[in-house]
């Protein structure tokens, strides 16, 4: 797998890229190192990494999105966590329940991509269908007949939980399309597509931008939110404006004043907010997400002219053509060409190489799919997640976007107002403290007792014991009989006074003998 890690020094994380990529080749290399076997032989090309941030493309997380996908999670309230719900209303006297969004979903799966002018109508014509596969269900005059009653229980919870899907779906884009024209997001979504790109609906270049921007500032249908990313837009587009000139564009928006410090943070992220009165430096250089001047298409809507900078990024890299200064590779490659295409263009000997070639610029269906990783740091918004779905079908290629996180114009605005804020009240999970196991598990365990000598049998004067019949003495092997009685041990000094008493009672007897013996 090859690395490849942007690069911009305008900002002050640029350094951020390089070194994610180089955590991951040192991990990659000290893993092969132990493993003669990796990388597995396969008949897939070279798979690729692209670690990029968020400073890639800041009009992304601004530019209103239209596709289903975008609109919901931009426009309606959902409950967003490890699972996503929204509550679809079925009347307004009864609200409904929440409903969950996922995978499992094969409406969501199907349409997330679609764009809202096509969305409805493909969910009428689906209902239709859905209703004439279940004609058991639908109001007939027929008289119920058991059959019919049992083929209508046995297709009850398909038909329920389709029932309730479409419902859902239904409900979701009823509701976001009556934000969309409450909040006027066509008038405001013409202008933003013109500051993003640079070019009008025509694809000629855009004129008088500042007048329709004040123009929507002014009007009071236009909602806060709106007039914060109007503002940035335009910032962005002039690459930065005279103190004095954002000072009037908030005084027209009537903007609450810790949104100017929002404005003022973009510059870490490398934008230009400011500029001098005799600044020479030239306006915004549309690196990536730019189109060139070209004739719309008829199936292209005018709101949508927007490409975010990873489509673009990913479509150089197929042909080859992508930028190495921007994206280096980590480690030097000896064929630039062969790593960043593939298989597809393996004839061409490097970038530098002006030859023509006649390689294939897509696979067959049948060959194994080159897979391509991007990580974005500090968030992917879910239209470039729409980007990389459009290129992985239209390359044959299986591309997959990593982030750190899912980003909606609200979030990515609160999170840039929060790098003025004092880092002790952001609660980042770095600052916290390390979790700790229970203090009980590194108490050291009591030492047991030490163990106690249990009696031992006399075994040893017991060998010379036999038994006997003669009143509880017995006789040794020695002949003599020993009268096992108890015997009191006396004191050493109780033995002594006996002693003495015994010589005074033999000298009274003698006594007594000699007078005895006199009479």
């Amino acid at each position: 797998m090859e690395d490849l890690a942007q690069k911009n020094s305008n900002h002050e994380a640029r350094v951020l890229c390089s070194h994610l990529a180089r955590f991951v080749q040192t991990q990659l290399d000290q893993y092969a190192k132990y493993h003669n076997d990796f990388p597995p032989p396969s008949p897939r090309p070279r798979g690729l990494l692209i670690v990029t941030d968020r400073t890639l493309d800041l009009f992304a997380p601004l530019v209103h999105e239209f596709t289903y996908q975008a609109m919901v999670h931009d426009l309606l309230p959902l409950k967003e966590g490890d699972k996503v719900y929204y509550k679809a209303g079925i009347s307004q006297a009864q609200p409904g329940k929440d409903q969950e969004i996922s995978e499992k979903d094969s409406i969501w799966v199907k349409y997330r991509h679609l764009h809202m002018k096509d969305l409805l109508d493909e969910l009428i014509k689906d209902f239709s269908a859905f209703k004439a596969q279940n004609p058991q269900f639908a109001d007939s005059e027929a008289p119920a007949t058991i059959n019919s009653i049992k083929d209508m229980l046995a297709g009850l919870p398909k038909f329920q939980e389709g029932k309730e899907a479409y419902s859902l779906h239904l409900s979701m884009t009823q509701d976001a399309m009556n934000v969309f024209q409450e909040r006027r997001l066509a008038d405001v979504a013409s202008v933003e597509q013109s500051l993003a790109t640079g070019l009008d609906e025509d694809y000629k270049k855009s004129k008088n931008l500042a007048d329709q921007v004040i123009r929507l500032l002014d009007d009071d249908a236009i909602q806060f939110p709106d007039r914060l990313r109007l503002v940035i837009q335009y910032l962005l587009y002039r690459d930065g404006l005279l103190p004095t000139d954002i000072q009037k564009l908030l005084l027209h928006s009537r903007l609450p004043s810790q949104d100017s410090e929002v404005i003022y943070n973009l510059e870490v992220l490398g934008a230009h907010v400011t500029r001098v009165l005799k600044d020479t430096r030239p306006g915004a250089q549309y690196q990536f997400g730019k189109k060139e001047a070209q004739a719309p298409t008829i199936n292209e809507s005018g709101l949508s002219r927007f490409e975010p900078a990873l489509k673009i990024v990913l479509e150089e890299l197929s042909r080859g053509t992508l930028d190495q200064n921007t994206f280096p590779f980590t480690k030097p490659h000896l064929d630039a060409a062969d790593g960043l295409m593939g298989q597809d263009n393996v004839s061409q000997a490097s970038l530098r190489s002006a030859k023509p070639t006649w390689a294939r610029t897509r696979p067959s269906a049948s060959e194994p799919r080159q897979r391509i990783l991007v990580f974005m740091a500090g968030g992917a918004t879910y239209s470039e997640s729409r980007a990389c779905y459009e290129v992985s079908q239209a390359l044959n290629k299986d591309i997959y976007l990593a982030t750190t996180h899912m980003l909606t114009s609200s979030l990515f605005l609160r999170q840039v107002g929060d790098l003025s804020v004092d880092r002790r009240r952001l609660d980042l999970p770095a600052d916290r403290p390390k979790p700790r196991a229970p203090g009980h598990l590194f108490e050291k365990e009591t030492p047991p007792p030490p163990p106690t000598k249990s009696p031992q049998p006399p075994t040893d004067s017991l060998q010379g014991l036999r038994m006997s019949n003669d009143g509880g003495a017995s006789r040794p092997a020695n002949g003599r009989i020993q009268d096992h009685k108890q015997q009191v041990p006396q004191s050493s000094s109780s033995s002594g006074r006996l002693t003495k008493d015994k010589d005074k009672d033999g000298e009274k007897k003698k006594k007594h003998h000699f007078f005895s013996s006199k009479r």
